[in-house]
């Protein structure tokens, strides 16, 4: 996904790619990432997915300035799976205010506090919030308007289910070629009732480098 601008109105996300794989392998994504480098697609600021290897591995290859984001929604889930049911509603907020903090500090207080909290008596289910720590809060070197884009992958999950609607309804599109048509066309239309780009005025400055706190940009460490 990246940035789109129709003719006229706010700028949206929008497609950039898409291409026939096989499920969310390595090589499926590599070879869609690898295009889009041939095609002068910069090394992106941010990705943004689930815990599927199979992207993440193809993303050191193709782009590997670009830093990761790990999707809160699937994060969350992860972590209460691998929790009784009696403490999965105290988990879930308690990651919940892992998230919705105003600033990083808050939000390694609120990740200590769970690792505190569920820590001895469920090592696993921590070890799912700890082991990718830096993943999970990168958003917070960006604009706070930009946050509610970056936190999780649940816009373009939303347009996936419009398309996996129709695939079922159709049960067969008549061939590779053709489905690939039918999914553009269905991507294309769920892309106008995509929710604007909070900040995009703010967009060429995390482009050139900016990196913020809270609200106000501050300048990039002096490199070693």
């Amino acid at each position: 996904m990246g940035r789109r601008r129709a003719p006229e109105g706010p700028a949206r996300p929008g497609l950039i790619a898409r291409a026939e794989g096989l499920r969310e392998s390595t090589g499926s994504w590599a070879g869609l990432l690898r295009d889009r480098r041939r095609r002068g697609v910069r090394d992106p600021e941010l990705v943004v997915g689930d815990g599927a290897m199979g992207l993440w591995r193809a993303l050191a290859e193709a782009f590997p300035a670009a830093r990761h984001q790990r999707c809160r929604v699937h994060k969350a889930r992860n972590v209460t799976n691998a929790l009784p049911e009696s403490a999965q509603p105290g988990a879930t907020k308690a990651i919940q205010e892992i998230c919705d903090v105003e600033d990083r500090k808050h939000a390694e207080k609120a990740m200590e506090a769970f690792v505190k909290t569920y820590g001895t008596r469920w090592p696993k289910a921590v070890s799912k919030i700890t082991d990718d720590r830096e993943e999970r809060l990168a958003y917070y070197d960006f604009p706070a308007e930009h946050w509610i884009h970056l936190r999780t992958t649940n816009p373009i999950e939303s347009t996936f289910s419009t398309v996996r609607l129709r695939t079922k309804v159709t049960r067969g599109a008549g061939g590779p070629a053709a489905a690939l048509a039918m999914v553009f066309e269905l991507v294309e239309s769920a892309q106008a009732r995509r929710r604007a780009i909070t900040g995009a005025h703010l967009v060429p400055l995390v482009r050139a480098g900016a990196r913020f706190g809270n609200v106000f940009p501050v300048e990039r460490e002096a490199a070693a």
